[in-house]
Order: structure tokens, then sequence, then C-alpha cells
């Protein structure tokens, strides 16, 4: 008999709550079609302010929640910060990924880790695209960055936009149909996919699929790539009634 309930474990900055809203929003809509439940389990790193120093110090808090989140046995873990990932270097999603997995095979249940900043990378790499625009919150010193580490993972940035937002809480608080708007400082001649949040933090999910719709082209977002990769990680087909063409079953 195949397994058919899971527990998601989340590793979140400690101002971060969206994570917590949009990814289960995901796996509760994909409950509508599918048998699999879900439940949720979080732990915490330290950090209220999005600048590099405080996501360096963050991050090294990583590896006591893997170790907390596979306590619990958690079927997959997602780290939840995109930019604390790509902040540290080019390429580190990958040592991430590695050194936390590590911890739970010391730990004695081994367990897939996902970081949302190598889920992107991931779920753009599905979609089978190269040139795209990003909407990102972060100051524009850090969006260079991501903007970097995504051009550095093979993909081509046309434009993008930087709300220059410091305050964590305060990218929680953004309202999500405001990108219905925003997204339109962008050029996107050539671009064969939007990035609607390079952001777990800022929310975006009640605006994908209507924005998808009118640019004709797919629309993604850190945690909708995040999801995708958790239930490829599961080996559960990654589709769901929302969250835009990577979720749409086809990939």
């Amino acid at each position: 008999m195949s397994k058919t309930k899971f527990k998601i474990g989340q590793i979140v900055p400690s101002s971060n709550v969206t994570m917590e809203t949009e990814i289960p929003a995901l796996f509760r809509a994909r409950e509508e079609i599918y048998p699999e439940r879900f439940t949720f389990h979080s732990s915490r790193m330290r950090m209220k302010h999005v600048n590099k120093e405080e996501l360096a110090k963050m991050d090294a808090q990583s590896d006591a929640c893997a170790i907390e989140l596979s306590d619990a046995q958690v079927d997959v873990m997602g780290y939840a910060c995109l930019v604390a990932i790509m902040s540290m270097g080019k390429g580190y999603h990958c040592i991430s990924q590695s050194r936390l997995h590590q911890q739970t095979v010391d730990n004695d249940f081994p367990t897939p880790i996902v970081t949302s900043a190598g889920a992107l990378v991931e779920g753009l790499q599905a979609l089978g695209v190269k040139n795209i625009a990003v909407v990102a919150p972060y100051m524009k010193p850090l969006t260079r960055l991501v903007v970097d580490y995504i051009e550095d993972q093979g993909f081509t940035v046309k434009d993008w936009v930087a709300l220059e937002v410091a305050d964590n809480l305060e990218v929680a608080a953004l309202d999500p149909n405001n990108l219905k708007e925003i997204y339109k400082q962008l050029n996107l001649d050539g671009v064969e996919a939007l990035v609607l949040s390079a952001c777990v933090q800022m929310p975006s999910l009640p605006a994908v699929d209507a924005i998808e719709q009118e640019i004709n082209i797919p629309v993604t977002t850190a945690a909708i790539c995040t999801t995708y990769s958790m239930l490829k990680k599961l080996g559960l087909k990654a589709h769901a009634p929302i969250g835009g063409a990577l979720l749409s079953g086809k990939y």
C-alpha cells in the first residue's frame, strides 16, 4: 500500500510568516484532487532584517533546525530563505543541501533537503526557460546579488524590480494584489517566465494565476518552486489546482 500521509518540515527565519501560509495552501489545494495528506512542522532561525550580515548569522543556525526536524522524522525539509542562501556565494544551495542532509544522516533519519534557492533553479529548469524577469522585495544590492546568482545557474535575467523593503515583517505585510501592477514595470520582451516573488516571505500566491493568464507565459515564485521540489522529493505528482504552470501537472 502506497504512503498517503506525509510530514513536511520547514526551516524558517524567525520573522517569516508567509512560508507557513503559502506552501501549506499549495499542498492543501493539491489535497482537493489527490489522496495524499500533509502536516507541517517548523523550526526557526533568528532573523529580523534582510541584510547580508544578519542572513549569514541566521544560516549558521540551520544545522540545528535540521536536527530538530529530523527528530520529528519529517519526510522532507524545506529551507525557507532564498536570499540567505544566495548571499552566501554562488552555488551555495548545493553546499547547504548537502550539509543539512548530513545532519539528518548523523541523527539517524536521513531526510531529503530542499532550499528555496535550489528549488527556484530546479523549477526554472523544469519549465525549460532561459530568459526570465524577476520581482524581489529586497534592497537593490541584495536583489542584484540574487540576479547574479540566478544568472550563474545558466539563466538570463532580462529585467528585474527591487521593492527595497528591508524589514522582514514589512515584506510579509505587502499586499500580493499589488503585484498585478508592479509586474507591469518590467520589460517582458523576450522573457519566457516571470518570477513574481524571488522570496518566500513576500506574499504572491493570490496574483500568480491571474497574471499568468494576462501575460501568457509561466509565472512562478520561490514558494511555488519549493512546493514543486518537495513534491518531487516525495515521489509525488507536482500538480495542484493553483500555482501556475509549474504545478499544472506537465512537469
